[in-house]
């Protein structure tokens, strides 16, 4: 079960929280479903809400418009992302740390990855917009590595987080929107095992 089930632990378990849960869920697929589909600039509100068998008004509850269907960070892939790299030893080596959560919660990611991938190539003027989409990623990875990771070592620390990604932007980059979307993992799993061997010898 991924971050993008219907049927995901994280949802609610009130009955009222887990009908917002879904209708918000149901909105934000419809709306990345059809932009992929017609491209952004051809999408409306309106179609979206059809889409996900909401009204109008309802769509305005959760989105102040069509951008935010895109540019506000899903409280899902959120919460699943924090269980990965709650779940990494506290002393395992950092770099075979942080190559594993990246891998394992990109995998936990992919419906949306893929949506956004082929938006981005439909709509190129939406590159910006999915860049500050991301930017909880980095936030919350530089975070995760401060805390596991004693003062003195953090630039160290903060520098390999910086090489991973860097990593995995090139592999995002060269990853088509027509190739299967393990194509872009394994690029990404291969870039950060050479770079393993510049940046663990140290242990941290």
């Amino acid at each position: 079960m991924t971050a993008d089930s219907p049927d995901s632990p994280r949802a609610p378990h009130g009955l009222r929280e887990r009908k917002k849960w879904r209708a918000r869920r149901a909105i934000r697929e419809a709306a990345l479903q059809l932009f992929a589909e017609h491209g952004y600039e051809s999408v409306t509100v309106e179609q979206i809400a059809a889409a996900a068998e909401v009204s109008r008004a309802t769509f305005f509850n959760y989105f102040a418009g069509k951008e935010a269907t895109i540019t506000e960070p899903d409280p899902d892939e959120i919460a699943a992302w924090a269980e990965i790299r709650a779940r990494r030893p506290a002393d395992e080596p950092l770099w075979p740390a942080l190559a594993a959560v990246i891998i394992e919660s990109f995998r936990s990611s992919e419906r949306s990855l893929v949506a956004q991938k082929r938006i981005k190539a439909a709509s190129p003027d939406l590159a910006g917009t999915f860049s500050r989409s991301s930017q909880w990623i980095a936030r919350d990875l530089r975070e995760w590595v401060d805390q596991r990771t004693p003062a003195e070592q953090r630039p160290w620390a903060r520098l390999q987080l910086n090489v991973a990604m860097a990593a995995l932007a090139t592999a995002y980059e060269e990853w088509q929107p027509d190739q299967p979307f393990e194509q872009f993992v394994d690029t990404a799993h291969a870039y950060l095992q050479r770079l393993a061997e510049g940046v663990h010898p140290s242990g941290r």
